[in-house]
């Protein structure tokens, strides 16, 4: 077996238009999601995750390996011949400031976003089809939330910095926890957040 891999980068900051579309087709989206959710893994094993066949699936991880989104990881089997990937970096962000000055990086922007909304929502469409299953205890501390706040800019992204920073204390948290051998009642758990302005 290989040496240890390095860890992913902690982040990264789309600001090109190119990255930003390779990144933003939807399977590439789930299966992006998929290696930071599931860590290091082969094309086979993406491909039944995603429901799509080997050959596309190794199709779109070269391409999101060719602008560096993932990379390959150390071989996690006895067989050499396998291919291994990972994510590249913890998260990824993109901005509208990054990509407004053109037609076309405005538009690959918001095609991005509505994909990954579009995504997270069927996430929780899942979550809400198989809560029974979850049992008393997840049901209870799951939420859904709807906060209204009269605020100015500046006041906004003072916000999304501190609830930021909140869950990066959690995640923190819950690697140091599991990696102590902690792991009893944990699962993944998704934090979503969207903060924009509106007027009616």
């Amino acid at each position: 077996m290989n040496a240890k891999q390095p860890e992913p980068r902690q982040s990264r900051r789309i600001t090109d238009v190119g990255t930003l579309k390779a990144f933003g087709h939807p399977l590439r989206l789930k299966i992006y999601s998929t290696l930071r959710v599931a860590g290091p893994s082969t094309a086979s094993q993406l491909a039944g995750q995603v429901d799509e066949a080997v050959s596309l699936v190794s199709y779109h991880l070269r391409k999101l390996a060719e602008h560096g989104l993932i990379e390959e990881a150390e071989t996690q089997s006895e067989d050499a011949r396998e291919r291994w990937w990972q994510a590249a970096q913890e998260t990824l962000s993109f901005r509208h400031e990054d990509f407004k000055d053109t037609p076309e990086g405005a538009a690959a922007h918001t095609a991005v976003v509505r994909t990954l909304i579009a995504q997270r929502e069927e996430q929780y469409e899942t979550y809400l089809a198989q809560q029974e299953a979850w049992g008393a205890e997840w049901r209870k501390a799951a939420d859904q939330s709807d906060f209204l706040a009269r605020l100015n800019p500046a006041e906004l992204t003072r916000l999304n910095a501190e609830i930021h920073a909140l869950v990066k204390t959690y995640e923190a948290q819950g690697k140091a926890t599991e990696a102590a051998g902690d792991t009893e009642g944990r699962e993944n758990v998704a934090v979503h957040l969207a903060s924009f302005p509106f007027r009616i």
